[in-house]
């Protein structure tokens, strides 16, 4: 079962939901599609599996950050903080775990931006604790537009997938001087750049009122 998930996760991560089937997984072990079916019932089921196995921790990780960064904090948080505790655990479970987990990253990238046969996970595991950090994020910015908030997150978790799907274009743009591969170099650039737009278009709203 393991080396189904693993084989079926590599797959995925470089070819898509819709570039894998059944046989390529099969295929790839070595073995009759057969057996798969025996354990899944068609794709879909096979790709839940996979997604499945890893989003429980993700969840879990980022609830417990955002459950210790309030504790400590109470109403008296920063974005940057909050962002920290929402980002910084979740990119250091790609730093430290492994081939597997940098495939994960990536069909996480995919499900977030794909509607029709994705999003609908983002929706059921990532709602609760997005919406923690959209409430600890107002105690950091009084009175900010609550629409301001949800793009300025928008904008957050579009450039996070982009670094979880390692295009390699980062690497052709900067003639190599940056690695698309480098989770430590987003990671320490990541938050504050995020924070510095959250809080300039603040500003920006507070002066116009």
């Amino acid at each position: 079962m393991k080396l189904i998930l693993d084989t079926s996760e590599d797959l995925f991560s470089q070819l898509g939901y819709f570039g894998v089937t059944i046989k390529d997984v099969a295929d790839r072990m070595g073995i009759h599609p057969a057996l798969i079916h025996y354990y899944f019932d068609g794709k879909q089921a096979l790709f839940d599996a996979v997604f499945e196995r890893r989003v429980q921790y993700t969840v879990a990780t980022r609830t417990a950050a955002l459950d210790a960064y309030e504790a400590a904090t109470g109403d008296s948080p920063t974005v940057e903080g909050a962002l920290r505790a929402f980002y910084d655990g979740a990119f250091d479970i790609y730093i430290n775990g492994g081939d597997g987990w940098r495939n994960f990253g990536r069909i996480f990238a995919q499900v977030n931006n794909a509607p029709g046969y994705g999003a609908e996970k983002m929706d059921t595991y990532f709602d609760p604790p997005v919406r923690r950090l959209v409430g600890i994020l107002r105690k950091a910015l009084p009175g900010a537009p609550l629409d301001d908030l949800y793009w300025c997150f928008q904008f957050t978790s579009g450039a996070y997938t982009l670094i979880l799907s390692r295009t390699g274009r980062i690497d052709r743009l900067s003639d190599n001087l940056c690695s698309s591969d480098d989770y430590e170099a987003a990671r320490e650039r990541f938050v504050t750049f995020m924070a510095g737009g959250f809080e300039a278009l603040y500003k920006r709203r507070q002066k116009a009122e």
